[in-house]
């Protein structure tokens, strides 16, 4: 900040300046100054803050909004971890299609990895470190991340003109209740914007809010399990605007990830 003083006269007998005790002041202080900012940036980009121990800070960083400073600095944030997990992909076909003559013509299996492997190019694209996983991953087993999304579909019989539309659920026995409250809502929110399909919230099943993955992995990484759509009367978009579809699950886990605004969504009690 500019000072606001008049210019000061030049005195009449000025009093010698002692010089070299001005100058070891000014090359103290910034000295200083850079020791202080070098020991701060070491503390706190550790590499061992890069590791999935300190995944609760990592998130608390992010997700806590930060003082306004003068100053800027530059430094990079640790890549965040995000798990996918093409339902049903290196275990079985789940729900299958068959056409009139009772020939096999699609797979929930090959949709599901199709939208998950869209879905993992994206946030690769946006500089996170993506996991494409299978059904029963090994890699499941205290997988530690900042989400996981499970991506399935609905039944390829026609039930009743009813059947259309998505379903999202989280795990009952999370440790944050909140924060699983507000994937479950950004994922809702996000996805019906960029579809328009109708969120199926009273048959969410136990299967799940059971689903095994939530008891495999680390309790502290927040999951979702989303049906994208039914493979029956929701085959034409799932399959022909598959990029649509991924979007929508795309910018349901950044809006979780960035904390951006959206309404809570109540956790819904599983039908039987």
């Amino acid at each position: 900040m500019e000072s606001t003083d008049p210019t000061p006269k030049p005195e009449l007998n000025p009093e010698p300046r002692p010089a070299r005790k001005r100058q070891a002041v000014n090359v103290f202080f910034p000295t200083l100054g850079v020791a202080v900012f070098l020991a701060t940036l070491f503390t706190a980009w550790t590499p061992n803050s890069l590791f999935a121990s300190n995944l609760q800070e990592q998130l608390r960083l992010i997700l806590t909004p930060q003082a306004v400073s003068n100053t800027v600095i530059s430094t990079p944030l640790p890549q965040l971890r995000i798990g996918i997990v093409a339902g049903h992909n290196g275990n079985d076909s789940g729900a299958v299609c068959v056409d009139e003559n009772g020939l096999v013509d699609l797979k929930e299996a090959d949709v599901n990895l199709e939208i998950a492997s869209l879905v993992q190019k994206s946030l690769v694209a946006q500089g996170f470190q993506v996991d494409l996983l299978n059904e029963f991953d090994t890699r499941l087993n205290g997988y530690r991340a900042v989400a996981l999304i499970s991506i399935h579909n609905d039944s390829c019989e026609y039930i009743n003109e009813e059947a259309t539309g998505f379903k999202v659920a989280s795990s009952m026995e999370t440790r944050d209740v909140n924060r699983a409250q507000r994937l479950t809502a950004c994922m809702i929110d996000r996805y019906q914007s960029a579809t328009q399909l109708t969120f199926h919230a009273g048959s969410i099943t136990a299967d799940m809010r059971e689903y095994h993955a939530f008891s495999e992995i680390d309790p502290n990484t927040i999951t979702a399990i989303i049906e994208t759509g039914f493979l029956n009367l929701d085959r034409e978009i799932l399959t022909q605007e598959t990029e649509r579809v991924a979007s929508g699950v795309t910018q349901g886990i950044l809006c979780f990830i960035n904390n951006e605004s959206v309404s809570p969504t109540p956790i819904f009690t599983a039908v039987p």
